[in-house]
């Protein structure tokens, strides 16, 4: 997970930063909506185990 800030301009979106360790105060304060807890039911909802996969060289 990343933090991508962005800046629309007259040239179209500009990233200003990217975050690797985000901090989730600043938007869960704006939306009043638990976003760690969304993003943790997503990838529940979302991860399918995959039984034929096997680990490559590299």
């Amino acid at each position: 997970m990343a933090g991508v800030d962005l800046l629309r301009s007259s040239r179209g979106p500009l990233v200003m930063e990217v975050n690797s360790s985000p901090g989730l105060e600043g938007i869960e304060g704006a939306t009043h909506k638990d976003i760690a807890e969304a993003i943790v039911m997503f990838v529940e909802e979302n991860a399918r185990p995959n039984a034929n996969k096997t680990r490559g060289k590299g």
